[in-house]
This record gives structure tokens, C-alpha cells and sequence, in this order.
């Protein structure tokens, strides 16, 4: 049985915690095959994740995943190949809607490659083979929305066969889409048996989970938040096998809470899951795992920037109140662990950050990995919640990696093989 001792924390303990011999296989990246492979003359279809948002003028307002492929679009086209992009955009449905094609995004991916980039107005056929037939070497062309087509999330071999003949050599560079077992990010590959290729972006992502999940260095640290235990259970399980500390923080800490006995107030609560937790406590302590909960919160007397708020125990909210933020002393204690970690996974806020009355544990969280960093430590930020914290924040160029790949950096932490990155490496 877990009891509070785990939350009156006393000094930290931090040590290198052994795993008993049990192996931990390792997603192995190819080294960047695109660095000795010549393009030379060849028709190169990359698969890029250029589903970024639009404003209602159709214009792009977060260029992140654009810029994210450059490198390997520059180093393809500089090496004389010819580069066929493909993408998707939004969800369409039934086949093609204007306001998700491709060509709203043609104007800022030429600005941003600074060369021309053509457009076809199909991903297949004749009006694409009539494009790339005309390409000379260097060049490069987008393609319409691979989602206008229902083959492409079904994962229909003979679309991926039409989409591979405008290709000599192909490379997955979109590593947002590799969890999917799409046409374009996992089929095609089969008609590509000894040309393809990670592109550097799909790379990167894969060392950096690589660099979390099977490091040498220790003490490593994942600081996991967010609202709800439910959405991150095949996670924490996972880690409990490759870490030294997991920090819980967001509204998930206050089930743990609650399950060890404590009062919540209003605090959201999975009830549902508070054997679960208690669960993933005693195989944290099993494993020899330290974990870490937030000893005191900042609580509202409403889900509201402008509500009252005070400071209290975490295992001790009054009825009426619900926390929000995570507390001075937590602060305190996770910059401390976060400050004495090689290496720092980040998923998920500290509390309701988007309220700048509730924001202060993400930033505190932010800012001490830009200073582990600083001092050496390799710190991975993924998730949606909080990228857009560290982005946020402006502290984004000061942690080691910010991944671009939401839900597929969270099944790779789950242990999962991705379709994308399964289908290279076969």
C-alpha cells in the first residue's frame, strides 16, 4: 500500500535506478541516408506534414511543419533531384473542398525555400505525370491534398502504387503523420524495397525519443501533465520501465491525490481510475522509480482567470475550491529534480496555463529545462499542450528538441511501432 509519504517529500532522492538486466530495444534511425544518397536526376516524392492552420483568408498562420522540411527539400533539390511533395491539409470529406487544398500553402513554402515551387492540381494521374515530366533537376512541385482521395487514410495499396510512379526514390519526412498506416506514410514504401529514406526531420524526432527512451545518461526525468490519468496510463507504464523520476502534474496529480486518501474539492477527478493510480504508484515503487507530486496547488473557487484564488495543500482542498496550478514549494521541489536529470522528457502542462493566473508552474517548468539544457542536459519537449506552452513562453530555442509530431511522439513513448517509421526501416 502507497501512503502519503510519497507526497510529504523530503529531500529528493535521485540515483541511478537499474533495470535488472531486462533489455530495452531501441528504435535504430538510419543515420541520415539522405546525407550519401545521390538525387542526382531523380524523381523524389517526400511525404512532408504540411497540414499547418489557416486563417479565413486561407493564410497560413504557423509555418513550424513548413519550416521543419526544408532541410531535407534544400538538400534533395541542391543535389539535382527532383522533389514531388505530397501532403495532406485538415479533413476533407467526400473528395475535394477548396478550402483545404494544398495551394493555400504554395505562397509561404516558396517564400520560405526561397525558389519556385510548382503546383499540380492532382496527387495522381495524368495531370501529375504531365508536371513532373516537365520538371528539370533542382526543381520542385507540390502536389493537391492526398485526403481528397478516401484511399489515402485507407491505406489503399493500389492509390500508393499510383502515387509511386511519378518516383524513383521516396522518403518519409513526416514524422506528425507516422503513426498512421496511410497510403502515402506506410504502403508506398513497398514499391520503394531499396530507395527509401527518412528525411532529417523524421530523423531527429526518432534519436530524440531515442535519446529519452533508451538513454545511458541518468538520471533521466519525464514530467508528465495534463488534465486526465486516462490519457496517459500506456505511457507512464511505459516509462516506469526506462526513468529514474516522473513528475505528475495538471489536473491527472489530483486523482492520484484522492486515491491515496486525500481531499480534492472540486479538483477534476477520474474516479473511475483511482485504483489505476494507485496501481502505477506501487509498480513506480517496485521498480525502484521516484515519483513526484505536486505537494501544494494554487486553487480557484471557479474554472476562471479572474476567480479568487489562494494557496493550499494538495492532499487538502477545501470543498468549493478546484486546483489549477501547481504550488511555490512544487515549484520548487520539480525545478530541483529537473536542475540534477541528464536527460528530461516534458509531456504535458503544470495547470491550466492558458489563464496567465494559472500559468505559473508551466512556465517554472519551461524555464528550468532552458537552464538544464544550458547546463547539458538533453531536455524533449512533445505534446501538444506543451509545445504550445514552450512556444508560448519564447523558450522554445532553448531546449534541446521540440518535437513536431503530437499524437505519433505519444504512441512512440508508448512503446508502439509506428507504420511510418516500421515501413522505412522493413
Amino acid at each position: 500500500m502507497v501512503g502519503f509519504a510519497l507526497l510529504r517529500f523530503t529531500q529528493p532522492t535521485i540515483e541511478m535506478v537499474g533495470y535488472g538486466g531486462v533489455h530495452l530495444p531501441k528504435i535504430s534511425p538510419m543515420a541520415y541516408q539522405v546525407d550519401s544518397y545521390s538525387f542526382q536526376g531523380k524523381r523524389t516524392l517526400i511525404r512532408v506534414d504540411f497540414n499547418v492552420p489557416l486563417n479565413e483568408q486561407f493564410v497560413v498562420t504557423d509555418d513550424t511543419r513548413i519550416r521543419a522540411a526544408l532541410k531535407t527539400i534544400k538538400r534533395v533539390s541542391d543535389d539535382g533531384g527532383r522533389v514531388i511533395l505530397m501532403s495532406h491539409l485538415g479533413r476533407p470529406k467526400g473528395g475535394p473542398e477548396a478550402k483545404y487544398s494544398l495551394r493555400h500553402v504554395l505562397s509561404r513554402l516558396t517564400e520560405l525555400l526561397g525558389r519556385p515551387v510548382a503546383f499540380a492540381e492532382d496527387c495522381i494521374g495524368d495531370t501529375v505525370k504531365t508536371a513532373v515530366d516537365t520538371m528539370q533537376n533542382g526543381d520542385v512541385l507540390l502536389l493537391e491534398n492526398l485526403r481528397f482521395y478516401k484511399e489515402e487514410e485507407a491505406g489503399d495499396e493500389f492509390f500508393a502504387g499510383q502515387i509511386a510512379e511519378n518516383g524513383d526514390v521516396y522518403i518519409n519526412d513526416a514524422f506528425g503523420t507516422a503513426h498512421r498506416a496511410h497510403a502515402s506514410t506506410a504502403v508506398i514504401a513497398r514499391f520503394f524495397p531499396t530507395d527509401k529514406l527518412f528525411g532529417y526531420l523524421m530523423e531527429d524526432e526518432v534519436q530524440s525519443i531515442d535519446r529519452v527512451l533508451n538513454s545511458t545518461a541518468k538520471p533521466v526525468t519525464a514530467i508528465i501533465g495534463g488534465s486526465k490519468v486516462s490519457s496517459k496510463i500506456t505511457i507512464l507504464e511505459n516509462l516506469l520501465n526506462r526513468v529514474d523520476n516522473v513528475i505528475i502534474g495538471g489536473g491527472m496529480a489530483y486523482t492520484f491525490f484522492k486515491a491515496l486518501g486525500g481531499v480534492t474539492g472540486n479538483s477534476l477527478v477520474e474516479d473511475d481510475k483511482l485504483e489505476l493510480a494507485k496501481s502505477l504508484l506501487e509498480k513506480a515503487r517496485e521498480k525502484g522509480v521516484n515519483i513526484y507530486l505536486p505537494e501544494d496547488s494554487i486553487i480557484a473557487d471557479a474554472f476562471s482567470n479572474d476567480a479568487q484564488r489562494t494557496s493550499s495543500e494538495s492532499r487538502g482542498i477545501p470543498s468549493g475550491w478546484m486546483g489549477l496550478d501547481i504550488g511555490a514549494q512544487s515549484i520548487a521541489r520539480f525545478t530541483e529534480v529537473i536542475l540534477k536529470s541528464k536527460v528530461v522528457l516534458w509531456n504535458g502542462p503544470m495547470g491550466v496555463f492558458e489563464m496567465p493566473n494559472f500559468s505559473q508552474g508551466t512556465i517554472a517548468v519551461a524555464q528550468a529545462l532552458a537552464t538544464a539544457t544550458k547546463e547539458g542536459a538533453f531536455t524533449l519537449v512533445g505534446g501538444g499542450d506543451s509545445v504550445a506552452a514552450i512556444n508560448q513562453f519564447g523558450l522554445a530555442e532553448q531546449v534541446s528538441y521540440v518535437s513536431t509530431g503530437g499524437g505519433a511522439m505519444l504512441e512512440a513513448l508508448e512503446g508502439i511501432d509506428l507504420p511510418g517509421i516500421a515501413a522505412i526501416k522493413a
